[in-house]
């Protein structure tokens, strides 16, 4: 029996499927397989895929793919709206109240909503944001971290700038910690007793040949036509422009980056963040079921 095989002999069809799994860990195709299987749609948790601009670049399901299996929170919302957790949280809430679905993704942050429940934190003004950007330029990450409370400091990813930065906005408008409005959560939407929660573990060492064969891959599928097509309205405080490769591949189709340092730099980045995925689910999803990604 193969990986897929195994894993859909042992679900039960009355419990909604969650997976989580690293980039270029195969998880997209082991919920199309579930999917197709139980006849249940596949319904997006990566924080990126929610982007209309950025189909091939944030590896987003095929128009295949998604003509063979219904799919629900892919590319659903403009590159120039800002999209937050508890809007996916919003938006999950009702598709997952009229049938049985498989959840998957690469976000931690939207699995732990889901599943243990959001504080309802108010967002920051845009004077706030202008603020965090200031000290982000004189003070650096580190700034930013000294100004946070220990308990958040111990519970977000440090070395993420886009966290710590929301993190200190919170502080800065509501004078609490994040970790505070964290504890203070109301009730999950889908508790984890009441799904299959399903990680794939996937070591460096195998995934890293994956993740350098990905660039390629990306450019077969049309990586540089869609850049271009993006490029007239590009910058880089798009929500959108997140996406890894996004900024690099608008550099080369603008003429000011080699397609070789491209390569790179996308290849690092991809590496990186999925050292940053492995490190969440270790840390957060003890509880899940772990499934080895590199078994046959």
């Amino acid at each position: 029996m193969s990986l897929i095989e195994r894993a859909i002999a042992s679900l039960d069809r009355n419990r909604t499927v969650l997976i989580a799994g690293p980039t270029a860990s195969g998880k997209s195709t082991l919920a199309m397989a579930i999917a197709a299987k139980f006849g249940w749609p596949v319904v997006n948790a990566d924080a990126l895929q929610v982007y209309s601009d950025w189909r091939v670049v944030t590896a987003r399901p095929t128009e295949q793919d998604e003509t063979t299996v219904p799919h629900h929170l892919y590319g659903h919302i403009a590159g120039s709206q800002s999209y937050s957790v508890g809007d996916w949280l919003r938006q999950i809430e009702p598709i997952l109240l009229a049938q049985k679905c498989v959840v998957v993704g690469g976000t931690g942050l939207y699995f732990s909503a889901l599943t243990e429940g959001l504080a309802d934190i108010p967002t920051p003004s845009a004077d706030v944001r202008t603020s965090s950007e200031a000290r982000l330029a004189t003070a650096g990450l580190a700034g930013l971290l000294e100004d946070l409370d220990p308990k958040t400091r111990a519970r977000i990813d440090t070395v993420n700038p886009r966290r710590v930065q929301r993190a200190w906005e919170v502080m800065e408008a509501t004078g609490r910690g994040l970790a505070d409005w964290q504890d203070s959560t109301g009730p999950a939407v889908l508790p984890l007793e009441q799904t299959q929660p399903l990680v794939l573990s996937a070591s460096k060492d195998w995934l890293t040949p994956r993740i350098e064969t990905r660039f390629e891959a990306m450019m077969e599928s049309g990586a540089l036509d869609e850049a271009r097509k993006n490029a007239p309205s590009w910058h880089p405080d798009l929500p959108s422009a997140k996406a890894i490769g996004a900024a690099e591949l608008i550099a080369y189709v603008q003429g000011r980056a080699n397609l070789e340092v491209v390569r790179e730099a996308v290849t690092i980045q991809t590496r990186q963040y999925a050292k940053r995925q492995r490190s969440w689910f270790r840390a957060r999803m003890q509880d899940w079921h772990w499934i080895d990604a590199a078994q046959p």
